[in-house]
């Protein structure tokens, strides 16, 4: 009963607070504000966003390898990461030193107010029903981008995968970064221990994010690099979570 209260009023603070957020971003870019700067500024609602868990809800988190991010201004990295909910959708700008380019469907542009101020940002968002002409734009972008100092990040299984399981690795993160020549970052995340997918109540706990190293990309294959990815996040997430995996040996016997 008291996570569901404690998860009830983290939602109506979320509600309260995006509205005129989004607005004082809208309002932000239409004064001509842009780039970097915006970007920081709407970081911070995610950064309140996470915040507000960790005292509401009781959500913590703990990040290890961070000595692995490329350094340098305009250093290139392109994020791989694990997809268990929201969580990670709000906490990657909270704890990343380079503003992140999101890839994604552009119907997420008409989300009332958030997905309009999402719209102000230096984002690619795609069409994912013209497969092509989507990857040249994304390759596009990410390249100019990258260029930039801004990192691109993906969720390579596509969708929030639920606790202990792994969803179908595509390739179009591995593609972009052997097209761009950034190296590869995986990233685990154990988020749906206490933020689980599509689930209105939380648990207070800790979530674990391990940043692997960077993987050269020059060479490379998109689909023997993603193999490569994949097998790095989903042995991190079992080392991170044993209990979600703990029934596999016993399945598969």
């Amino acid at each position: 009963m008291m996570a569901f209260l404690r998860s009830t009023v983290h939602f109506v603070w979320l509600l309260l607070t995006v509205v005129p957020y989004a607005l004082f971003i809208l309002g932000m870019a239409a004064a001509g504000v842009k780039g970097e700067r915006l970007y920081w500024l709407a970081a911070k609602w995610l950064t309140m966003a996470i915040q507000s868990a960790r005292l509401l809800v009781g959500i913590q988190y703990r990040i290890t390898g961070m000595e692995n991010l490329p350094t340098g201004s305009t250093s290139p990295a392109v994020l791989l990461v694990k997809h268990q909910s929201t969580y990670e959708t709000f906490l990657m700008p909270a704890i990343m030193p380079h503003p992140l380019a999101y890839v994604f469907k552009r119907e997420l542009l008409s989300i009332p107010f958030f997905g309009w101020a999402m719209a102000r940002l230096d984002m690619i968002h795609i069409d994912r029903s013209q497969r092509a002409q989507a990857f040249t734009k994304v390759v596009q972008q990410g390249r100019e981008l990258l260029a930039q100092g801004v990192w691109v990040i993906m969720f390579p299984e596509g969708t929030r995968i639920p606790r202990g399981e792994a969803g179908v690795y595509k390739t179009g993160g591995t593609r972009l970064a052997i097209e761009t020549g950034a190296p590869v970052i995986p990233v685990a995340v154990t988020s749906a221990k206490c933020w689980p997918r599509k689930a209105f109540v939380k648990q207070a706990g800790m979530v674990d994010v391990s940043i692997g190293v960077p993987i050269p990309t020059q060479g490379r294959e998109p689909e023997e690099l993603m193999q490569e990815v994949s097998r790095w996040i989903e042995s991190e997430m079992r080392r991170l979570d044993p209990e979600a995996y703990s029934g596999e040996t016993s399945t598969q016997s």
